[in-house]
């Protein structure tokens, strides 16, 4: 997951809203969001390492991960950062001494963030800072730097969901899916400088990748209403970035 824009305890009626993309290589094999039989959590999975981008649970939980781009610390052998998603999302970080666990154990992957919580309380750790926090109500923008790092890709990002909360296509989720699909180039000063060329700096700036090599596989929508509703659709993108598929689940969560 590479763009993950959030808005929770903001809007009564909409106490949680998350759109997001989940950039890879289209050769990594990929299943789609589903309900797993074990764990029981709904979300896509990477056939190649086991673990998820995103998912949820019956009961509200949501858990995201995205990598911190840093190619010189790059480790081979590493565990996958999926695994975190799925351990979130059966429980493993929360309390105290979950908190302690997650970031004792970050050092056994490489660079990630993760968002964990469900709408009522939402947490943050990147093993760059080292801290887990709670989360105040609020806009929030990741994407493969540490939280809120002001990214043209993020700044673009955080003002188009604000636009959304804000405008006449509140509550629509295609209105998210649009804006997550925004492939506007930013100046080639604003781009930062991971450690990658210029030219895969340039194909990484806007919200939606479109490249035969690389680029955004999914695009996920999540809304909770206040009568603890929620909504997970996931829209799947082929490598000339055509939708290949949309799937909508919507359960309770409490």
């Amino acid at each position: 997951m590479c763009l993950l824009l959030f808005a929770h305890g903001l809007e009564p009626d909409l106490p949680l809203v998350i759109a997001a993309n989940r950039d890879e290589f289209h050769a990594r094999p990929t299943a789609p969001a589903h309900w797993w039989r074990e764990p029981r959590i709904l979300a896509g999975q990477d056939q190649q390492a086991g673990g998820s981008w995103m998912g949820s649970t019956r009961g509200g939980r949501i858990a995201v991960v995205t990598n911190y781009r840093d190619p010189p610390s790059h480790r081979e052998g590493a565990g996958s950062r999926g695994e975190l998603v799925t351990l979130a999302l059966q429980g493993r970080f929360d309390g105290a001494d979950g908190r302690r666990e997650l970031a004792a154990r970050g050092g056994e992957y490489n660079s990630f963030n993760l968002v964990y919580g469900e709408a009522s309380a939402l947490w943050y750790y990147s093993d760059r800072e080292g801290e887990v926090r709670r989360l105040p109500p609020g806009l929030y923008g990741l994407s493969n730097h540490v939280l809120e790092t002001p990214w043209p890709k993020v700044t673009r990002g955080k003002a188009l969901l604000r636009a959304w909360l804000d405008g006449p296509r509140r509550g629509d989720p295609e209105g998210l899916f649009a804006l997550l699909a925004d492939t506007r180039q930013p100046e080639p000063a604003e781009l930062p400088d991971t450690g990658l060329s210029a030219e895969w700096e340039r194909l990484l700036a806007t919200l939606f990748i479109r490249s035969p090599r690389y680029g955004t596989r999914a695009s996920t929508v999540v809304m909770d209403d206040a009568r603890g509703q929620r909504l997970f659709a996931e829209r799947a993108f082929n490598e000339a970035g055509e939708t290949r598929q949309t799937r909508w689940f919507r359960f309770a969560t409490r």
